[in-house]
């Protein structure tokens, strides 16, 4: 069984560690810093799922982070891992928009039209 075929609370950290990618990092809070934009990312979705308020260009800042020190493939392998499943309707619109994902994939997951719309009036 290969280490990272399933992420778990055992190796999540190790996996973000082995993928993060800022050459002028000096310290390890940094890495921590930009983990904890999976929390703050959930927080924003929660708060839209709770109120209906949708905060899309703070949510799409942390995307952009999130994919530009870890690259695409782990970053989705975490957000899997970090999002519950309630949140996939909001989080794959912003995921296409930002070309990480195709339209033909995640394809069980029905897209939430007001951030759709929000996304293209951007």
């Amino acid at each position: 069984m290969k280490l990272f075929e399933t992420l778990d609370d055992s190796n999540i950290l190790l996996y973000a560690a082995k993928h993060y990618y800022k050459p002028n990092v000096i310290d390890a809070d940094e890495f921590y810093d930009d983990l904890k934009r999976f929390m703050y990312l959930k927080r924003l979705l929660n708060r839209y799922h709770n109120t209906g308020e949708l905060s899309e260009r703070l949510i799409l800042n942390h995307l952009i982070v999130i994919f530009n020190v870890f690259d695409i493939n782990p970053s989705l392998k975490m957000l899997e891992y970090h999002m519950e499943n309630k949140y996939w309707s909001t989080i794959k619109p912003f995921l296409i928009f930002l070309r990480h994902i195709r339209n033909e994939e995640y394809t069980e997951i029905e897209m939430d039209k007001t951030v759709i719309e929000r996304l293209r009036e951007i």
